[in-house]
Formats: structure tokens, sequence, C-alpha cells
């Protein structure tokens, strides 16, 4: 899929989707990765331009019922990075992207799209046609080709795609799946779904990856901890390993805990030592006298040991993982005292609950700024607006 654009091609992604079509995001997709323009797949002439390029105007799916179950899914392997849609940094719309050096150890989570009809039998960025019925996807950031599993946070359900594409571009999305990927974790009919997004390395299929998120340094999963709201903004002193989560509060503080609304949350930092071991000394139980057994218990047990076994205890109940929430990271901020600034507008502007959350990013202490838990993806959209609106920089999602 490609258009001109200054003597380049540039590839643009379809985002989101709908019952019917694919929606909720651009539906351009300019090449990033300099190919020249030639004809492609099925009146692909990628001289024209971007608007009249493909052969309707708006994305689609098939009429027909997609067995999934028949299609194989790819096999990692190592390939040699493609001629096309590699060139870093690159830009869409005003923004820049810079690819990754490889894919090792990348996994993110956020909110995956697809693309359909439109699309199909036309250029991806990497120049191989895009066939809807294989297992693929679109990234901004990660090489072409490479690849990943991709999981439906929401049902469980995976595939792993090869990524040769770029996008998508709409805002709020990390993934741009194929449609025959989409309906194999249920990204389809819904039209968009909360994922997460591993890449697999061909020579260590089953390595861990490293969850990052969108437009942030790299740092681990976590839950914020609630804590007491200081009275008014005021700088907070986090207690060391012993205390985490705790906060020493500046003299006039609160002492009640704050109503069930209250918005200021602090993730307690994480520490390690050298040896992996816990930074909290471990203190032993204190030790109990030890008496001589009397005739009667020996007796007592000589009796026990004759009786049959009794029933085991019926097998655990598997956990279920509770269901992923959408917030909105509007900032991250080494000071708590510009933190809580932008988090009382947020507060005031009545968007969602607003919590600050402290992590520990390669050795940096920060305070992120977040709105949510948001009720769906439509919702992380228009507030997304709404933030913006107000002069705040445009989040990024995050999805705990």
């Amino acid at each position: 899929m490609l258009c001109v654009v200054a003597g380049l091609v540039l590839l643009l992604a379809a985002c989101g989707g709908s019952k019917t079509k694919p929606s909720k995001g651009s539906t351009s997709r300019p090449n990033v990765g300099g190919a020249p323009g030639r004809r492609g797949g099925v009146n692909d002439d990628t001289s024209r331009p971007q608007g009249s390029r493909y052969g309707v105007d708006n994305d689609s799916v098939p009429n027909d019922n997609l067995d999934v179950s028949k299609l194989v899914e790819p096999t990692p392997r190592n390939e040699p990075r493609s001629l096309y849609g590699n060139k870093s940094p690159y830009s869409v719309l005003g923004k820049s992207y810079t690819v990754l050096p490889n894919a090792s150890g990348y996994d993110e989570r956020g909110i995956a799209s697809f693309y359909g009809s439109k699309f199909h039998g036309y250029k991806t960025s990497n120049f191989e046609d895009y066939d809807m019925y294989q297992f693929t996807a679109a990234h901004k950031t990660l090489p072409l080709p490479s690849y990943a599993r991709v999981t439906n946070l929401e049902n469980g359900k995976s595939v792993v795609v090869r990524i040769n594409d770029r996008g998508p571009f709409h805002e709020n999305r990390i993934i741009d799946l194929s449609y025959a990927a989409a309906v194999k974790i249920g990204v389809w009919p819904k039209g968009t779904g909360l994922v997460e997004v591993r890449s697999i390395d061909p020579d260590h299929p089953d390595a861990p990856g490293t969850l990052v998120s969108s437009g942030a340094a790299s740092s681990p999963p976590s839950r914020p901890v609630p804590v007491p709201m200081p009275a008014r903004p005021s700088p907070m002193v986090v207690a060391g390993p012993a205390g985490a989560g705790a906060v020493s509060r500046p003299a006039g503080a609160a002492t009640t805990p704050p109503p069930a609304s209250s918005r200021i949350a602090f993730q307690p930092q994480a520490t390690s030592s050298p040896s992996g071991a816990a930074s909290a000394a471990i203190v032993p139980p204190p030790m109990r006298p030890v008496t001589a057994p009397s005739a009667g218990d020996i007796a007592s047990a000589s009796i026990a040991s004759a009786l049959p076994p009794e029933p085991s205890a019926p097998p655990a109940v598997p956990t279920v993982n509770p269901k992923p929430k959408i917030y909105l990271q509007v900032g991250a901020f080494s000071d708590l005292a510009n933190a809580s600034r932008v988090a009382d507008q947020l507060d005031k502007a009545g968007l969602g609950p607003v919590s600050i959350i402290q992590a520990d990013i390669n050795g940096r202490s920060v305070r992120r700024v977040r709105v949510g838990p948001l009720a769906d993806v439509d919702t992380a959209d228009r507030v997304t607006d709404q933030i913006a609106g107000l002069g705040l920089p445009r989040p990024s999602v995050a999805v705990d």
C-alpha cells in the first residue's frame, strides 16, 4: 500500500472496525521505506494520489464466514530486513517514529485494530501484497519483517502474526491486525480489542519480553496502591523499602483517609539486591519449647495411624485473570508538585478518576498522572480529545 510523499512512498495503517467495516481510524496507508512508485497488486498503481489509489473509499470485511481453524499460523524464522519499510526515523502526520534495531524483548499492551478488504492485494510497507486471509499485522516500530504473539487480554485468545506493514497511525492504537488475525482472537467483529503484543525471537521463541508502555520508558507493570491524600499540594517523602507505598506527611496534612473517589494513589517502588533476594531483612520466627510426648499422645497417634486416610481436598479452582482496564497517561513528572497540578486540572475537568502513580524507571523516581479506568475504547478516544482540549499533552494508552 503506497502513496508518493516527497518523492518517497510512505504507508499509513487503517485502524479499528465495526461489524460491517473497519472504522475509527484513517484508511490511508502511506508506505514508510522509500520504495519507488510502481504497480503492485489489484490495480495498485502507486504513482496515483492516495485518495484515488484504492478501488473503494471505505474499508470493509468479506461477506463469507471465515473458518480460521483451517488457517496455519506463520512459523517464526530468521529473515533479513526488508529493503523497504525500515527507514528510521520516519514521519507520518507530523509525528516521528524510530524503528527498533531488533524485535528482541519487545512486549507492549494497548489497543489493537484491524484492516480488511479495501487493502487486500495492495502493497504493504515492505512491498509485499497484503493478504487479509493471512496472519499478518502492521506496527509502527518493530522491524519488517518480524514475528509477534498477539493476545486478546479480554478472552485469552492469541495468534502468531508476521509483521510486514507500518501502522496504525490512528491515535491510541498499537497494532493493526489482518482480518484473519482479528477473527482468530476475537477483535472482529467488535473492531478493537485490548491486547498484549510480545515479539518472538525465532532462536528463542519462549524467551520473555520486557513490558513497555506507548511513548514511555520501559517499566514493569504494576497496580496503584491507594494512600491518604494530602490536604494541599505539597512535597511528600516516600518511605524506603521497609515501608513501601507509605507516605510521610508534611506538617498540617490530613490524617483521615480520603473518600472513595479520591484521586491520589501511589505505586510502591520495586527494589532488589544484586543477588535477587528481597531487600527487607528476613526475621526467623521465635523458637518454641519442645516437650516430650506423653503416653496418651503416643496412644492417640497409634489409633490415628490405623484409621483410613481422609479424602483429599478438591483441586483448587484456577485463578481467572482480572478484566483489563484502560487508562490514559497524561504525563510523567519527577516533581510531585508538578504532577499534582496536572492532576488537579484533570480532576476539575471531571473526565474520570485521576491518579498519581509512583514508579522507578531506570533508577529514576517519576510520578505518572493517569485518568481511568475508562469504560471502553470509544470513551478513551473521546477523553483523549478532551484532555488535548485542556491544553495538556495528548495522553498515551496504558492497559493494566
